[in-house]
């Protein structure tokens, strides 16, 4: 596919972000300390942020950006909210770490067992990865077993038996790294399965030489990270049953969908009750915090009153904790996940017509406020609808929005989140550049 000349791509001028990306390139890896925020092959030098406000990001050249990336997820109610902002201030002012409980923890623990009923018990970490490789390691500690099952396209932060392939046959998987640094005595022990693909994966869980030693799957019930796909529900039921049946535990990975497609996550909208969910992003309310919770006689297997350990010395800190105590508060208010999608749906409705009715070869998938565009096919449900996509378009059209002000996810394979900050002219001024990218096929 090749645009028409008339579409025209001037990017902003930015010298001091691209100074000041080649000293950090000294000092650190790649210049980031992330890898998605180099912008691989997108053409273009990373961005380098000054401030944020609202649904608005501004880079130290002073060039502003409708942000629609949301510091991946977390910024639900935009940047800076004044409301979290003075709920940080107060905490910040009666001190940031004190490596003791504070009541800032209770606040949040309760308005999470509050509005996700699966959620019994639960303990705070400091990032997505703590999350879910202290569920894995709880358990496995539960069942006294040693298999983990993950699916290809979810992923699970970067603990070592998390970054795992393996091809789509049901038995005889031989998992590969997807890193160096990791012993093969590791990953043997994580199965990686077909996303979606509920023969395959039930043909595995229930096979003789596995159920009795499969301690969990993981999941992310809507991936967020080979774009937006949804777990279809039969495929969720399937996971419930057949992990009930061989005494194995469910993990639901909510740390991109908690609290950002309702109060209750994933798990509310399919009606699954997982045994232990992961959290992340929103319950931090812009500062790093992650928790993982389930039921409590799982939960009480932890130390100090079980035999699996766990800890953390900025775990639960207190500044994280208020602010994200408020981000959950102002999620209570009547409407606010309709008004969310009504926004969303601005952008995403017009271009689902327009993809449909010039038959492009792309689609625009969404699940509430969350949405991705896919260059290259016409449905994604999986890891390897996924590996089809039109990378090359997806750069062309990133730099077209990035060049009209607008910043998305930079990669093909991520999420874009609306938030409340977005306002209706954020929303149509983004809707007429995307239709008007498209127009030009």
């Amino acid at each position: 596919m090749t645009c028409k000349t008339t579409l025209s791509i001037e990017l902003p001028k930015r010298p001091k972000s691209k100074k000041c990306y080649e000293s950090l390139c000294e000092v650190v890896p790649g210049g980031v300390n992330s890898p998605v925020r180099a912008f691989k092959g997108l053409d273009i030098d990373p961005l380098v942020v000054e401030r944020a406000a609202g649904a608005m990001v501004y880079d130290v050249d002073g060039n502003s950006y409708i942000d629609f990336c949301g510091s991946w997820g977390p910024m639900i109610h935009g940047h800076a909210h004044p409301a979290i902002v003075e709920a940080a201030q107060w905490r910040l002012a009666q001190g940031t770490s004190f490596g003791i409980t504070s009541t800032a923890e209770e606040k949040l623990a309760r308005l999470i067992t509050k509005h996700v009923p699966s959620v019994e018990m639960v303990r705070f970490v400091s990032s997505g990865t703590e999350a879910t490789m202290s569920a894995a390691r709880l358990a496995r500690g539960f069942t006294g077993r040693d298999l983990l099952v993950k699916f290809t396209g979810n992923y699970h932060g970067h603990a070592d038996f998390f970054l795992v392939q393996a091809g789509s046959g049901m038995f005889g998987l031989t998992p590969t790294s997807t890193s160096a640094g990791i012993p093969e005595d590791i990953i043997k022990h994580t199965a990686c399965l077909p996303y979606n693909d509920i023969k395959a994966c039930r043909d595995f869980l229930q096979h003789p030489d596995n159920r009795s030693r499969v301690a969990a799957v993981i999941i992310e019930p809507i991936a967020g990270n080979m774009g937006c796909v949804p777990g279809k529900a039969e495929f969720h039921q399937m996971l419930r049953d057949v992990t009930k049946q061989i005494g194995a535990l469910l993990i639901w990975d909510e740390v991109i969908s908690g609290f950002r497609v309702g109060l209750g996550g994933a798990q509310a909208l399919y009606g699954i009750t997982p045994d232990l969910t992961c959290f992340g992003k929103i319950i931090g309310g812009g500062f790093p915090a992650a928790a993982f919770g389930g039921r409590a006689d799982i939960m009480r297997y932890l130390a100090p009153l079980g035999p699996v350990y766990q800890a953390g010395t900025l775990s639960g800190n207190p500044v994280a904790m208020e602010a994200g105590a408020k981000a959950i508060e102002l999620l209570e208010r009547p409407g606010i996940y309709a008004e969310l999608e009504r926004k969303a749906d601005i952008i995403t409705q017009p271009v689902k017509e327009l993809l449909a009715s010039k038959g492009i070869n792309a689609c625009m998938q969404q699940v509430g406020s969350m949405f991705t565009l896919f260059f290259g096919a016409r449905e994604v449900t999986c890891m390897e609808d996924a590996k089809q996509l039109d990378l090359k378009r997806f750069a062309h059209f990133f730099r077209y929005l990035l060049a009209h002000g607008v910043y998305f996810a930079p990669a093909q394979h991520e999420a874009c989140f609306v938030s409340t900050a977005h306002d209706e002219k954020h929303l149509a001024d983004t809707r007429d550049l995307i239709l008007s990218y498209l127009d030009a096929f």
